[in-house]
C-alpha cells in the first residue's frame, strides 16, 4: 500500500509499505483523513523524535523511518477473530495511544489504572513513536480505540477529534491545578490570554466559550491576520503582536491589567521570557505548545517568585470506559457533531490525496494564511 515515508528530517516521500494485517482484537481501516499537527511538522524538521529506545534515547529516522499522522478517521475494512463490538462499513475515530488496555496485557500500569492511560508506561503512539501513523491507505487499530462517527458527520471534523480532545485533556489538567484563581469561586478569572492562534488556540478559545462558558475577555495574541479574524470569529479579542514588544501590546489590549489565566499553545520558546511579565501573581498557566527549541530563559525566577500554578499536558486522556471506550475522544466527538465547537473553519488547506499532502510540508506550512490543514480522499 502507498505511504508517505519520512526518510531523515525534510525528506518525505510517497513510496510502498506492507498493507497491515490486523490481530484477534484489532480492526483494519482505510483512512479516510487525516490532519496535519504541529507535532509532524517538528518530526518533519527534526527539531523532535519521539520514538525512542529502551533506554529513551532518540532512534534516528535514518535506522527507523517513519509514518506520520496521528489525527485521523476511517472506515473499517476487515475485523479481527475476536472482534464482535463492530460491523464491516462502520466509519470511526481512532484513539492513538496504544496501551495496556487495548494491547490485552496481562498486567496492568498504574497510569491505565488511573485513567490516565495516555501515559502509559508501555503505551505507543501511531505516527509518533515509530508505530505507522495515517499517512497511509490503510492502519490496524485495536478495537478498543475506536469510536463509531455519527451520521452526517464530515470525514475532515472527525479527524479533528484527537486535536480537540487533546484541548479537553488540557482544560481538565487547569482544574486539576488551579490554585488562586478559577472561572467560579472568591477569586474569579475575569481575563484570560491565549497566545497563539493556531488551531490549538483556536480551540481553546472555543471550548472556553461554548463548554467553559467563560463570558470574560479572551485575548488571543497572533501575528497572522487570517488567525486573528478566526480568533474574532469565535469571540475572542485579536491581538497583533507583530512588534518587539507583546508584553506592552496584550497589556494595553487588556486595559492594562494582567491576566489570571494564560495559555500558551505556540510552542514558541520566546514567548516564555515575556509571559511573568503580563500575569498576575499565582496566575495559572497552561503550558500545551510543543516545540519551544529556541528558549532563551536563563533564570525561572521570574516564574518562582510570582507562584504561578502550571498545567502541563500531552495528549487526549485516557479515561476510558468499562467497554473500553476513550472518554475523552468521545467527550470531543459529541462536541463537534451537536456544532458546540466549529472545526470545519480552522481548516484552511485541503488535500485529495498522499502526494499532495507532502505540499503542506514543504510549502503550505509557511504561508501566513495556513491554520491548519487535512488530507481527505
Amino acid at each position: 500500500m502507498q505511504a508517505l515515508i519520512l526518510r531523515r528530517p525534510g525528506d518525505l516521500i510517497t513510496g510502498e509499505i506492507p498493507q497491515p494485517i490486523p490481530n484477534d482484537h484489532e480492526v483494519r481501516i482505510r483512512v479516510d483523513a487525516v490532519g496535519v499537527c504541529g507535532t509532524d511538522f517538528h518530526i518533519f524538521e527534526g527539531s523532535a523524535n519521539y520514538n525512542v529506545d529502551s533506554q529513551r534515547r532518540p532512534i534516528s529516522l535514518d535506522r527507523q523511518a517513519q509514518v506520520l499522522g496521528h489525527e485521523f478517521c476511517g472506515t473499517i475494512e476487515t475485523l479481527g477473530a475476536a472482534v464482535e463490538r463492530w460491523r464491516l462499513g462502520q466509519r470511526v475515530i481512532v484513539d492513538q495511544v496504544r496501551t495496556c488496555i487495548s494491547d490485552h496485557l496481562n498486567s496492568v500500569c498504574e497510569f491505565c489504572e488511573s485513567g490516565d492511560s495516555h501515559q502509559c508506561e508501555r503505551g505507543r503512539e501511531y505516527g509518533i513513536t515509530g508505530l505507522p501513523g495515517a499517512f497511509a491507505e490503510y492502519m490496524t487499530v485495536p478495537d478498543t480505540n475506536v469510536v463509531a462517527v455519527p451520521d452526517g458527520l464530515s470525514a475532515v471534523e472527525a479527524a479533528l477529534v484527537e486535536p480537540l480532545g487533546c484541548v479537553l485533556h488540557a482544560l481538565d489538567r487547569m482544574e486539576q491545578a488551579a490554585n488562586r484563581y478559577w472561572f467560579q469561586g472568591s477569586h474569579p478569572i475575569r481575563n484570560v490570554l491565549i497566545v497563539g492562534g493556531g488551531p490549538a488556540g483556536l480551540l481553546f478559545l472555543q471550548c472556553l466559550r461554548a463548554i467553559r462558558k467563560f463570558e470574560g475577555r479572551i485575548i488571543v495574541a497572533d501575528r497572522r491576520p487570517h488567525s486573528l479574524d478566526l480568533a474574532a470569529q469565535f469571540g475572542g479579542s485579536p491581538v497583533d503582536v507583530t512588534g518587539d514588544d507583546p508584553a506592552s501590546v496584550v497589556l494595553k489590549a487588556n486595559g492594562g491589567a494582567a491576566f489570571e489565566c494564560i495559555i500558551e499553545a505556540t510552542g514558541n520558546g520566546r514567548v516564555l521570557d515575556w509571559l511573568p511579565l503580563v500575569a498576575r501573581r499565582q496566575a495559572t498557566l497552561v503550558l500545551y505548545g510543543a516545540g519551544h527549541g529556541n528558549l532563551k530563559s536563563g533564570c525561572l525566577t521570574p516564574w518562582q517568585v510570582m507562584e504561578f500554578t502550571i498545567a502541563t499536558s500531552a495528549g487526549a486522556s485516557g479515561r476510558i470506559a468499562p467497554d473500553g471506550t476513550p472518554l475523552t475522544y468521545a467527550r470531543a466527538l459529541e462536541a463537534i457533531a451537536d456544532s458546540r465547537i466549529n472545526v470545519a473553519d480552522i481548516v484552511t488547506h485541503r488535500y485529495p490525496d498522499l502526494e499532495s499532502l507532502v505540499q503542506a510540508f514543504t510549502q503550505d506550512s509557511k504561508l501566513p494564511e495556513y491554520v491548519k490543514g487535512v488530507m481527505a480522499s
